[in-house]
């Protein structure tokens, strides 16, 4: 997203350097006036317009523009101080840091969460940190890691907001075992056909520090009660 962003600022700047070189010319601009220069100009408003739409959606709201404007006119000249790498490092530590600081409560609530949830006697916990507790033990077969599965599922977040439900919905899906989030496919290896187990999922097995839509925040620590109904097609 970063490095199509930062062409189409390049393609903006090269329009509205084309418009100007054409009005500064009378006899230029008498020729394209009623065709290219209207269609040039307005071409740029419209990249202006979604290339501010865009950095404003990604949260870029306090920029210096004079220092934005440097930066293209720069970059355009090959005379930039920095790379485009440390560019690009500039711009993921800033964005890292305002995520961290933003959804870090999120975080700690979470682990907060997992640690006294693990004190239950019923509780287990997997090597990667996976959370679970056997509500019926299975008889069936186990699925291995790519294998397709019909399950029954409700999940929510640790505050209790169920944020997907096939229970609710009253109808079971089908889905791949590796094509899942980390912790479902590792939970599902572990549950045979008819068994049904509560996952507490951290989130670097869940959708970790981007989260998911915004019923699930960056960082969110997931419970999911899973049904395992039949392994295979």
């Amino acid at each position: 997203m970063k490095l199509k962003l930062s062409a189409l600022l390049i393609i903006f700047s090269l329009f509205k350097a084309n418009s100007q070189t054409e009005t500064a010319n009378p006899q230029t601009s008498k020729m394209t006036i009623n065709k290219d220069t209207v269609i040039t100009d307005t071409l740029s408003y419209a990249l202006g317009t979604l290339l501010g739409t865009s950095i404003k959606s990604q949260g870029f709201n306090e920029l210096n523009l004079d220092d934005l404007n440097k930066g293209i006119l720069h970059a355009i000249l090959n005379m930039s101080q920095y790379s485009v790498q440390q560019c690009d490092n500039i711009v993921r530590t800033w964005m890292t840091e305002k995520q961290q600081s933003e959804f870090g409560p999120v975080k700690e609530a979470g682990e907060k969460f997992l640690a006294e949830n693990l004190k239950k006697p019923n509780v287990n916990i997997t090597k990667s940190g996976l959370q679970y507790e056997i509500i019926t033990e299975g008889t069936g077969k186990k699925p291995g890691p790519a294998d397709s599965v019909k399950v029954h599922y409700e999940g929510s977040t640790i505050d209790g907001n169920v944020f997907d439900s096939s229970i609710k919905r009253g109808e079971p899906i089908t889905l791949m075992t590796n094509q899942v989030i980390q912790g479902w496919t590792e939970a599902l290896q572990l549950m045979k056909e008819g068994a049904k187990y509560k996952l507490y999922i951290p989130y670097y097995l869940g959708y970790g520090e981007n989260g998911a839509g915004q019923a699930i925040p960056p960082y969110s620590t997931l419970i999911f009660e899973v049904q395992l109904l039949k392994v295979g097609s």
